[in-house]
């Protein structure tokens, strides 16, 4: 059944977050064929909207005004809202990021409507629109189905294949006037702690460090190893509990969910809360001196050693076969 589907694209630092082109990817096919609103809710979002069409929207509707500069939950929503309201939309696409977790369930309560979280797989099959998401720190995984006339669902990044961008698409850009009011937080500044380049949720690689790294210095191997793959850092909490790192970081149940391409995971021992935040990473590749560290047992390949003798080759191989390519 042919629906119209509303997706939200994500901004940061001026620019579109990976995870709104999946997004995209993903309300295309709970559109079944039906039209695909790109969202931009911001100041001066206007510049992006084509870029959404160039990845699979239809058109954008952009709702700009300098009370939503900033994200706040009460000016999203009530910018989204309007925008659901006039475009009597049949479904509604989030990422599964730290905006999206915290915006869908205030919407999905104010719609009085289902949401399924953290998707990481959609397939059409008997007219239904089958998400799969993974349950119990992702040691299973659990399909959901609709059984109201409204889709509602956040997609967890890097597990939607984005489509592929087209150029020459051309859609309709209009926006809407929102009368954004009663905001019980106003933002006066934000501080990022996160480390700068590639977004560590959206990473398609991933070097990370636990209290095998034995210092903040012990994690300069690993930047220079994800700095040549053009991957991102990340930290197991035992890493950062002994202040190695910042707990931005942190990857694991109480953490960061992360799932690369591949996933180096260097002087980390494998505790089940680490693996809620990384076991679904295509490519696992474990650097540890313990040959009995339980993060062989998920690990798709296994380098018993010192990763301080380990993480310097491995990047001066990468650095040969970089120039070679």
């Amino acid at each position: 059944m042919a629906r119209k589907v509303l997706v939200l694209g994500e901004v940061r630092d001026g620019s579109l977050r990976n995870v709104s082109f999946e997004a995209v990817a993903a309300g295309k096919a709970v559109s079944e064929g039906g039209e695909v609103v790109g969202v931009l809710i911001g100041e001066s979002v206007n510049t992006l909207a084509q870029e959404l069409i160039q990845f699979g929207a239809d058109r954008v509707v952009t709702v700009e005004n300098e009370k939503v500069a900033s994200y706040t939950s009460d000016g999203f929503s009530q910018s989204l809202l309007a925008v659901l309201e006039a475009e009597k939309a049949e479904g509604l696409i989030l990422g599964h990021t730290a905006l999206g977790k915290d915006l869908a369930p205030k919407l999905a309560a104010k719609l009085q409507a289902g949401l399924v979280s953290d998707a990481t797989a959609i397939e059409v099959a008997g007219g239904n629109v089958v998400f799969t998401r993974p349950i119990y720190s992702g040691k299973a995984f659990e399909k959901k189905i609709f059984t109201d006339s409204f889709i509602f669902a956040t997609v967890r990044p890097n597990n939607i294949g984005v489509l592929e961008k087209d150029e020459s698409r051309t859609g309709n850009v209009s926006s809407i006037s929102v009368d954004v009011k009663d905001l019980r937080t106003v933002i006066k500044e934000v501080v990022r702690k996160a480390t700068e380049g590639v977004d560590l949720s959206e990473a398609k690689v991933v070097v990370a460090g636990g209290r095998g790294v034995k210092s903040e210095d012990g994690f300069e191997p690993l930047k220079e190893l994800a700095s040549v793959l053009g991957g991102a850092v990340g930290a197991s909490r035992g890493a950062c509990d002994a202040e190695y790192c910042d707990y931005s970081l942190q990857i694991g149940q109480t953490g960061k969910v992360v799932t690369p391409d591949l996933y180096i995971a260097c002087g980390i021992s494998g505790a089940i809360q680490h693996l809620a935040g990384m076991s679904n990473s295509k490519v696992i590749v474990a650097i540890n001196k313990d040959p009995e560290a339980n993060i062989f047992k998920v690990a798709d390949y296994g380098i018993v050693g010192d990763l301080f003798e380990v993480v310097p080759m491995l990047t001066e191989e990468f650095k040969k076969l970089k120039v070679n390519a």
